[in-house]
Parts: C-alpha cells; structure tokens; sequence
C-alpha cells in the first residue's frame, strides 16, 4: 500500500479538480488495488509495463466490464499525470474489457408495487423516489431539504451525472410518507445542533457560507446514522445515509416479491422511464427528466 500521505494528496488532487466525492473513492480505490496487484511496490518504481500487467489482467483475469476498465485506466492517468507529476507513454496494444450491448432489466408496474410493498422505512422512501422521479440512487441520497418543491411537486437535482442540474417529478404518493419523515429528521437536526454536529457541504460553500452547515434547508433527506470527524479542524458532520444500505434492502426485497429478474436499483429508473413511454409520454420529456445528454441513450427504451 502507499503511504497514507499519497493517498491524502490524491485526494487533494481531486477535490481541487472538483470531481464528485463517489469518483474520488473509485480513483482512490482503482489506485489501492493498483499498488496491492503490484505487492506494494511504490508507484514511483512501477511505469508502464505494470499499468498495462494490471490492465490487462482486469480484461483477461477478472473479465471486468469495458465501462469498469475505462474507469480503472482513467484513475491511473489522473495519478501519475496529476499526484506523481509524470505523464505515461504510450500504452500500446492494451487489451480491452468487451463491451457489452445489454438492454435494461424493466419490472411491471405489478412486479415494482410488490417489490415497493417489501420495503420499509428509508429504503422504502428512496425506492419510490427512485421509480417516481426517475432518480439514480446517488441522486436521491444526496437530496437535501431544500431540493424538494412539495408546492411544485418537483425535485431538483443539483449536480447530476455530468455536474448538471435538472428537475424531475416528486411522485405524489411519496408525498405523505415523505413529510413524516422529515419531521423525524427535523427532530435529529435540532439534536445535532446542540450537539455542534454540522451537515457536509459541496466543495468550499462551507468557507463561502458557512452558517449554511447548519441550516434546516440544507440537511439531508436521508441523512446517514452515524456521525464523522472531519479530517481538518476536529469539527463532526453528518453525511448522507450510505448507499449499500439501500441496495442490500433492494436486494432482499426483489427476492422476498419473488421477482424472477436481477433487478436492482437502478431498475426502477429503467422502469420509471419505460412505464411513461408506454403511458404515451413524450420521449424528450423523459430524456430531461433522466437527464440523459443524449437522446439516443434515452432510444434504449
């Protein structure tokens, strides 16, 4: 392994850049399994060749998706070009992950309701937002109280895939269950204030506003249980609710509805998206509620 020093500046690196805090842990976590395939050899001594053995061996050994591969390849530029301070040369010949060409496994609005119907408490309430908004999970995790328009009944969603904001539908039968929750949280909020525990902010909004960490407007949705310490300055601040803590309740769930499909997640976007098409909506209006850049993505369903 590096030394925890590397990986700190790593993720210097990569806030200063502003990538989003899920890519910045798959870089981190492409950059470990990188040094470990290499039996902790300092990155310094490794180049090329070992970029490419541990390429190569994600294509050939571990069959990883070509998407997995590219992700895998991108984390390792960005580490030598952006922390070490040396580009790579030519990779040559690579070999390279298929891509696959696989349709989305869609549910039935039978098989969604029963699947919805296994589900309690917050994985419940994502799950419906989820197949309501069209929303992919990251999304709706990271939604704070104030990006929900119950007046409007909309949702935003800052900073999507691409770091693109959009507005998407907030599901009306969500909506009850939706305010009972929040004033659950509200209770968890005003304990955090006497507790002088401050929701995480994106990026330096908490040096440009720094009142807005502990504002109401600004808490999660579903923020997670457990409490961090800040890695500068000794302060603790609540993050969002965990997203395996979700997909391990989606999991269960399909399989108690016995559902006959791998069905996940991010199924119930792909059957939000269906289920509309299929309802006679508008297939550039669905495009700009998944906030797909490209109609042709949206063409899948």
């Amino acid at each position: 392994m590096p030394p925890s020093p590397l990986l700190a500046e790593v993720r210097t690196k990569l806030r200063a850049f502003h990538y989003a805090r899920r890519t910045e842990e798959a870089y981190v976590g492409w950059i470990k399994r990188y040094i470990r395939y290499h039996r902790n050899v300092h990155p310094l001594k490794l180049g090329e060749p070992e970029v490419v053995a541990f390429l190569t061996w994600l294509a050939l050994e571990r069959r990883v998706a070509a998407s997995t591969q590219n992700q895998a390849l991108a984390a390792l530029l960005f580490f030598y070009r952006d922390v070490l301070g040396r580009e790579l040369a030519d990779l040559g010949m690579l070999p390279r992950a298929r891509e696959g060409h696989r349709l989305p496994v869609v549910m039935t609005p039978g098989e969604v309701a029963k699947v919805l119907g296994e589900l309690s408490g917050e994985p419940r309430l994502v799950g419906m937002l989820l197949y309501g908004g069209g929303l992919r999970l990251s999304e709706a995790l990271e939604l704070r109280v104030k990006d929900l328009d119950f007046g409007r009944g909309e949702i935003w969603v800052r900073r999507g895939k691409g770091k693109k904001d959009r507005v998407t539908v907030l599901p009306m039968a969500a909506v009850p269950e939706l305010r009972a929750h929040l004033a659950k949280v509200q209770v968890r909020w005003r304990a955090d204030l006497g507790a002088g525990v401050k929701v995480g902010l994106p990026d330096a909004y908490e040096v440009k506003h720094p009142a807005a960490a502990q504002e109401w407007t600004w808490w999660w949705v579903f923020p997670a249980q457990r409490v961090m310490r800040k890695s500068a300055g000794g302060g603790k601040e609540r993050w969002h609710l965990h997203t395996s803590v979700v997909q391990r309740a989606m999991t269960a769930a399909v399989k108690a509805a016995g559902i006959g499909k791998k069905a996940s997640c991010h199924t119930l976007r792909h059957s939000f998206a269906t289920h509309l098409l299929e309802d006679g909506g508008n297939i550039r209006t669905v495009q700009e509620l998944l906030g797909h850049r490209d109609l042709s993505t949206t063409m899948i369903y």
